[in-house]
């Protein structure tokens, strides 16, 4: 099949999305089919082929967002020559829109995948007042439920996620749940001793943590409960990975914790380089509450690293709790528990690293590509019927024992 990705984010950048969406490319190529990429800033030059860049513009927010600007008369012209056998959209809003458009003007079938908690970022708005951020999110609600009735299919990346898409979207009908997949041999021969000798932490326990440095990640809660378990051990250190608009506020948080000597913040890294950064630590540490997935902490299984994280969507749908790591409360005190519990009983951290790269193993890139595959071939049959999503309206009953289907 001839495919189209758009997506408001690619390379340059750095994320989740982008590492699942290279890893798909890579898995769907060696199965048989070819991937175009529609993205962000057309100046940036790619390295990889079928690659294309719309115009963008960061927004004037905190959050350092792109914005995709999907206006391109070379691609107006270039796309009906792909002969496209399906669009499947990786955000709902400029790009997605577009996206939706050219799916309707080439007769495509169009699939979504939900890849972020969307009204989440509704906080990066500088209006603090409840009535306000209410609004916006019934706002940023509404659009998503208009956006999903326009597609064939809605991926959403782990179950904990459909229950969210159910209650609070009202999606009944033409979903599948497929977590996104890793590359498994990345972290095969990684070795992170270089990145131990760089900080002189060669005989130091190291908790790690990813994301971005943004509110919606809950760093306050795990810079607060790692600092108490670094007052308890003067050997354990802390690698948090990722850039954002709280970097500094995070920073100047070590300060007051009294923890700065041994907390290091790195920035963004190339994606090539995480596995080695993942290697180089002996344990995960996670606290953020807003992920659909939790694809960071998938990767730190498949470094074989045991995890502590706090309990919610996302992440308890690849950590299960006492075999990988501890799912916790959402309070700075559960995590230093868990922290304490791996530091104080090695027969128990090595348990959890052996069942750590076992799970991982179970989310093989190229098991969930040959799902998404089975998705998209059903979503080109549902377009010939002229089948769409079922969204609910908000207060309508749902459907009775609805499914996928």
């Amino acid at each position: 099949m001839h495919i189209a990705f758009f997506t408001n984010s690619y390379l340059p950048v750095v994320s989740g999305v982008v590492s699942s969406l290279r890893s798909y490319r890579k898995a769907l190529s060696e199965i048989g089919h070819t991937i175009f990429v529609f993205a962000q800033d057309e100046n940036y030059q790619d390295q990889e082929p079928f690659i294309f860049r719309y115009p963008s513009f960061h927004l004037p927010l905190e959050s350092n967002i792109p914005a995709v600007i999907p206006i391109s008369p070379h691609i107006d012209w270039l796309l009906p020559s792909l002969k496209l056998d399906l669009i499947h959209s990786h955000h709902p809003v400029l790009v997605g829109q577009a996206a939706a458009r050219k799916a309707r003007e080439l007769d495509l079938a169009l699939v979504f995948t939900f890849h972020s908690q969307y009204r989440e970022y509704t906080n990066y708005i500088p209006i603090p007042q409840e009535a306000v951020q209410n609004f916006l999110k019934n706002a940023v609600n509404n659009w998503l439920r208009e956006y999903m009735r326009k597609c064939q299919h809605i991926v959403v990346p782990s179950e904990s996620m459909l229950d969210i898409l159910k209650k609070e979207y009202g999606l009944e009908s033409h979903y599948t749940v497929i977590p996104t997949g890793i590359d498994l041999e990345r972290f095969v021969d990684e070795d992170g001793s270089n990145i131990r000798s760089q900080y002189g932490w060669e005989t130091d326990r190291v908790m790690i943590s990813i994301g971005r440095l943004a509110p919606e990640k809950n760093w306050n809660t795990l810079l607060h409960g790692a600092a108490r378990a670094m007052d308890m051990y003067k050997n354990l250190r802390l690698i948090i990975l990722g850039d954002g608009p709280e970097r500094k506020t995070l920073q100047k948080l070590c300060d007051e914790l009294g923890v700065s000597s041994r907390v290091k913040f790195p920035g963004e890294v190339p994606l090539s380089d995480v596995p080695a950064y993942l290697r180089s630590a002996d344990m995960f540490i996670f606290a953020s509450t807003s992920e659909t997935q939790g694809l960071v902490t998938l990767e730190a299984l498949a470094a074989g690293l045991p995890v502590v994280a706090v309990d919610a969507s996302g992440t308890r749908d690849i950590v299960e709790d006492g075999c990988q790591g501890f799912l916790v409360e959402n309070h700075p005190d559960a995590l230093t528990e868990a922290v304490v519990r791996l530091m104080e009983d090695e027969e128990l951290t090595a348990r959890l690293k052996k069942s750590a790269v076992k799970r991982a193993e179970s989310f093989d890139i190229l098991k969930t590509a040959k799902k998404l595959v089975s998705v998209y071939e059903q979503a080109i049959r549902d377009k010939e019927r002229d089948l769409y999503v079922n969204v609910r309206e908000p207060g309508m009953p749902a459907l009775i024992d609805s499914d996928s289907a």
